[in-house]
């Protein structure tokens, strides 16, 4: 039953599919007052059904973890305590107390938006590892607000900011996103009730909803359209998400009321509205549109999402998987004149990356999963600087850019925050199920146990150095069940074995591989792809490429000339020093390259006993994964000559 909970649950935050619910109708172990009228064609397995085996994943989860609960939980609620007045000179008090910096300062806006993300991180790495310091972190974390919102007794107000931002925010004055701020405390404390079991924050958050009622009802069609022009994330999926849980009718007017006409409405007929609009305050609108449309089972919603989907992906994206340039979409096609040193916002990528698993969860159509592996292994995987756990805001397409990571204390961007999640749910999407089939989407070093069917696999890769991955069955009951293996889109041939037989493959790329059979302990599928390189143009830009090796982007060391020494952070006395930053790229940088674009392994040749190097063989460039290239400049995009 806990792992049900866990997987209904993470399903209905967007984390995991939510439509789990009606596969399990009646069985919501007291968490759901609503199911999910939608059916999907594939169910999501709780989180703490996975667990990230030996790899540069569980590298990186490890780094995360150290950095979450390195963060002192009094200075985190620090913001918060000082909104409410609340003065402990046993704990220090206010002016012993050493304060975040950078966008949690008590001079920023959103200042409290971290905390929200951190609830969230500190849930899902709590369900991805079964460790119990991130629940016994989080419980204090909630205490500590529902404390702070006791004694602002302002109707279940809750925030490190006064109500006059959001009074600010009605009346169509100049101010920082607060509903974006609140969205992500809400988000979090979803996630603590749903992957921790804690009562007490879906108490708060209900508080907080109830607050929100309230405020919003006496507002005029037009003071709304106004309001909605400011960020607000994707509270309107959290609304939805509180109305399932409780089945209260105002949390569902909360969520419509976040509905934004000006940006929405255009998707019904089709029209790419998204040059120039900022892009993280775009795509989390999706997410909210598609709960209503997974709640309701009808509607235009998924015809929304898909068209949005499809449009920035096909028109707005990067080789890497990411979009935006100044987090701005640009107008459609136009790549190759926005390689610039502030392209592919990390926010940007997690909301895709949720909005995918929706979409793939309601189709199981493979292009979603061969995008989500695109942006986590060229984008997510390589945010994070692997000598100090730190994240990149930006993943910059300028040649000769560099990554430009945070700092401990003094950033705490919105992608910092994203960080605190991205890093911790690395398991959410590598496998799904529906009634008698497991979909294998991703190659990660990983293990499952499908309760449910008492079957329990191993999977063993160290992708993308090998296109080999090894399968084995751990554990099964006699029954039934195909194994869906994800056969990528990017792949040119596959070889599969079944215990050591080879299968013949009918299917052709860009499908699944289906292998039915009664399974027993100790039966190992071997699957290999056989990696090429390839180049991707720009899509208004024929002779602009970037070089792939199978699904990896590679970038071309540029080594440190005129970067600062130690590689470069962030300024602590700036809030977006990410954007005054000047790479102060030299003037010889090589940006051209002589190569069979068609072929280009005629001029790309492997380097001997270095695995994923590369090197051209005109130029004499080294080639490596750029989620593997930090503390140095790089070059993504290449002329051809």
């Amino acid at each position: 039953m806990k792992k049900l909970f866990f997987f209904v649950a993470s399903l209905l935050i967007g984390r995991l599919e939510v439509k789990a619910q009606s596969h399990y109708p009646g069985q919501h172990n007291g968490k759901f007052a609503l199911q999910d009228k939608l059916q999907p064609a594939v169910y999501s397995f709780d989180l703490s059904a996975i667990r990230l085996l030996d790899g540069r994943f569980k590298e990186n989860m490890l780094r995360e973890q150290s950095w979450i609960l390195s963060l002192d939980t009094k200075r985190l609620l620090h913001s918060f305590r000082n909104n409410a007045g609340i003065y402990d000179a046993n704990e220090g008090g206010y002016f012993d107390l050493k304060k975040y910096g950078g966008w949690e300062s008590l001079d920023c806006d959103l200042r409290g938006h971290s905390t929200g993300h951190l609830l969230s991180g500190l849930a899902l790495m709590y369900a991805q590892t079964g460790d119990e310091r991130f629940k016994m972190k989080s419980d204090s974390i909630v205490s500590g607000l529902a404390e702070v919102q006791k004694v602002l007794n302002q109707e279940g107000y809750l925030s490190a900011y006064p109500q006059e931002l959001i009074n600010r925010n009605i009346g169509g004055k100049r101010v920082w996103a607060p509903w974006y701020t609140l969205h992500k405390i809400v988000s979090g404390l979803i996630d603590q009730y749903l992957y921790c079991n804690n009562q007490q924050a879906l108490e708060v958050v209900q508080k907080m909803g109830d607050w929100a009622y309230k405020k919003l009802q006496p507002i005029t069609p037009e003071q709304r359209a106004i309001m909605l022009r400011n960020e607000f994330g994707g509270i309107n999926e959290s609304f939805y998400n509180l109305y399932a849980i409780t089945g209260k009718p105002t949390y569902k007017w909360l969520a419509e009321f976040f509905y934004h006409n000006e940006m929405l409405d255009p998707l019904k007929e089709g029209k790419d509205i998204l040059e120039k609009k900022h892009a993280n305050t775009y795509i989390p609108k999706l997410l909210g549109v598609t709960r209503e449309f997974e709640l309701e089972g009808q509607g235009k919603g998924d015809e929304m999402a898909s068209f949005f989907w499809n449009t920035v992906i096909n028109h707005h994206s990067f080789a890497t998987g990411s979009n935006s340039d100044k987090e701005k979409f640009f107008k459609a096609d136009e790549l190759s004149q926005h390689l610039t040193g502030f392209t592919g916002e990390t926010c940007n990528v997690y909301n895709m990356l949720k909005l995918t698993r929706h979409l793939f969860s309601h189709t199981a159509d493979v292009k979603y999963a061969d995008y989500y592996e695109k942006a986590l292994f060229n984008h997510i995987l390589g945010q994070q600087d692997p000598q100090t756990g730190m994240v990149a805001y930006f993943l910059p397409m300028m040649a000769g850019a560099h990554k430009v990571y945070s700092t401990p204390e003094n950033s705490f961007w919105c992608c910092v925050g994203s960080g605190f999640e991205n890093h911790a749910k690395y398991g959410e999407a590598i496998y799904y199920h529906s009634k008698d089939a497991l979909f294998v989407n991703l190659f990660i070093a990983s293990s499952l146990n499908w309760k449910e069917k008492g079957f329990k696999i191993k999977q063993e890769t160290n992708f993308p150095e090998s296109g080999k991955t090894i399968f084995t069955v751990e554990s099964a009951e006699n029954q039934l069940l195909t194994l869906n293996l994800r056969y990528p889109s990017w792949a040119s041939a596959v070889n599969v074995t079944v215990n050591g037989k080879p299968m013949k493959i009918k299917q052709s790329a860009g499908s699944y591989i289906a292998i039915t059979r009664i399974w027993k302990a100790n039966d190992r599928v071997e699957i290999n792809f056989p990696m090429n390189l390839t180049t991707v143009a720009t899509n208004d830009n024929p002779d602009k490429i970037a070089i792939l090796y199978g699904p990896i982007v590679l970038a071309g060391e540029m080594g440190t000339a005129q970067m600062e020494t130690p590689a470069p952070y962030s300024n602590p006395s700036l809030y977006n020093d990410y954007y005054t930053y000047n790479y102060k790229v030299p003037t010889d940088l090589v940006k051209i390259l002589r190569i069979d674009k068609v072929h280009p392994e005629n001029d790309i040749k492997p380097l001997a006993g270095k695995s994923l190097s590369f090197k051209t063989s005109k130029e004499g460039i080294t080639l490596r994964p750029l989620y593997d290239i930090h503390r140095e400049r790089y070059v993504v995009y290449w002329d051809l000559k």
